[in-house]
């Protein structure tokens, strides 16, 4: 990818995530990324591509990132806890990788952009069933009911770590799927 766009995509992935979509305009990322407006829009049309370049490059961030939380769990439990700790560290900061923790950005964009026919909502979508598709990739045991229990418990656990800044929610999920759903399905 050529420096500059990488550049405009960071700075823009930056500064969105950290103030939201809608607060930052395309001076203050041309500003911060130091790139000419002409540069600018030789590699993105609209405000609109360089957004949908943010949230793709979170996107492969995030499930790298994801994926090598979850490499090797041996049973479903062990998946749950890999899953939740890995979303603790994150609410505390101690995954360098995914920044400092504002929430979801993809949940975050999605609230900005909330027409349902949107390219950015659309793309927010897709993250999650890819997200979604990875968690059950790493299911030692296939659990259909198991699986949609982690995927809005990890929602959840997301958007109250970020609302209330109660961080130990993720815990809290550990011990509510291991007790409710993973007890019941031995």
């Amino acid at each position: 990818m050529n420096e500059k766009r990488q550049r405009l995509v960071n700075t823009a992935l930056h500064l969105f995530y950290e103030h939201g979509i809608n607060s930052i305009g395309i001076n203050e990322v041309l500003k911060v990324s130091g790139v000419a407006k002409k540069t600018l829009y030789n590699h993105f049309q609209s405000k609109e591509e360089l957004i949908l370049a943010a949230l793709e490059q979170r996107h492969h961030v995030f499930l790298a990132w994801l994926e090598k939380k979850l490499e090797g769990a041996s049973s479903n439990q062990e998946l749950v806890e890999k899953l939740f700790t890995a979303l603790k560290s994150w609410f505390d900061d101690g995954e360098p990788m995914l920044g400092h923790f504002r929430g979801c950005f993809f949940i975050n964009s999605a609230a900005e952009f909330s027409q349902p026919d949107s390219q950015i909502t659309q793309y927010c979508c897709k993250h999650k069933r890819d997200v979604a598709s990875l968690i059950e990739k790493y299911m030692p045991q296939a659990n259909p009911i198991l699986l949609d229990t982690i995927c809005i418990m990890k929602e959840g656990a997301i958007t109250t770590a970020y609302v209330t800044g109660n961080h130990d929610v993720a815990f809290q999920c550990i011990r509510l799927i291991n007790n409710n759903i993973i007890d019941e399905a031995s």
